[in-house]
């Protein structure tokens, strides 16, 4: 772990501090930095900060609070590393959001200097929350029976359920994983598509492929595939199923109506878990209105059992520009 010293405030700088870190384990320093550094430019571009790297020994000067955001999203990188895990550019813009989050109680910020609460093991790799409310919907998918996530492109959404679900059927908890979407595109349809039924879904089913080709080795993916323990299917294949022992996904929820999302909701079995993700904003639906999504969350809300996870543009893991546009999009005037 590292360990923290406070330098005297220059009296003639008001508001201002020098802050000293000293880290026991210089090996790690490389990984914590960057290529060239870029971590801490990062860093110093985002929270307005001059941060200087002399061997195990990091000074940051700027405003106080600043400051004390840069020293505790350094000390968190720095636990993550040190109990194992890999950070990235991600890793980095996603801490400095979380150095500034308020918990989900809305008093206490959320202690990034410490290891992650909750984290999910797939065959290649293990994954932790990048933001308050990941930490929060890693929780629930871990503890709850029905998950609702809702909210922007590139949250996590659907990769984190996806990765549980994985982690589920390796350990055995659950026997298969089913995958869903509905088949509603920008108004186009399945029977204008070229070839058999397969060629004509496989194009909508592709980022549940993406997710599980990140989770799991290509031969195991296509193996499980084969064998029915991995099943990915378009929305309508659900009708007249009871699904026990499963980990079932719906992505896309929003462009469900009302009677397919009770359809699918229905499907539930014993010693299952169902998770359903979508985007309110984004109804490809001839009526947006009529989203069998938002009709769900509002019947089912406050159930026991049934979490409803709620994410913003501050969520996004993406590149952070994915972040700014989405905020742009449903700021004022949108």
């Amino acid at each position: 772990m590292a360990r923290r010293d406070l330098a005297a405030v220059p009296s003639n700088e008001q508001g201002r501090a020098r802050l000293e870190l000293e880290f026991d384990q210089p090996y790690l320093l490389g990984p914590l930095f960057g290529d060239y550094d870029r971590h801490l430019i990062a860093i110093e571009q985002r929270l307005g900060v001059h941060i200087a790297a002399r061997g195990n020994r990091v000074q940051i000067e700027g405003e106080a609070d600043s400051a004390a955001r840069a020293r505790d999203v350094l000390v968190g990188l720095y636990n993550r590393l040190d109990q194992g895990h890999d950070i990235d550019a991600a890793a980095v813009e996603s801490v400095i959001g979380m150095a500034a989050q308020p918990s989900l109680d809305g008093i206490i910020e959320d202690d990034v200097t410490s290891p992650p609460r909750a984290m999910i093991r797939t065959r290649k790799k293990t994954i932790v929350p990048r933001s308050v409310v990941q930490t929060a919907y890693m929780e629930a998918l871990a503890r709850d029976d029905m998950i609702f996530a809702l909210g922007p492109a590139g949250t996590g959404k659907t990769y984190l359920a996806v990765a549980q679900a994985v982690s589920q059927l390796i350990s055995g908890s659950v026997d298969r994983l089913i995958l869903s979407r509905p088949a509603v595109e920008a108004g186009e349809r399945l029977g204008f598509l070229p070839g058999d039924m397969k060629d004509k879904v496989d194009p909508y089913l592709r980022p549940l492929y993406d997710a599980l080709y990140d989770m799991l080795p290509t031969e195991q993916v296509e193996r499980r595939i084969a064998s029915g323990e991995i099943e990915i299917a378009p929305l309508a294949f659900m009708r007249g199923r009871t699904l026990n022992d499963a980990f079932i996904i719906l992505d896309e929820a929003q462009n469900t109506t009302p009677l397919q999302m009770k359809m699918f909701l229905t499907r539930f079995g014993m010693r299952s878990r169902m998770v359903i993700c979508g985007d309110p904003t984004q109804v490809d639906l001839p009526d947006p209105g009529k989203s069998g999504l938002a009709d769900a969350v509002s019947r089912l809300s406050g159930i026991k059992t049934i979490a409803v996870i709620r994410f913003t543009a501050a969520d996004v893991v993406r590149h952070p520009l994915v972040g700014r546009i989405v905020e742009a999009y449903e700021g004022p005037g949108a």
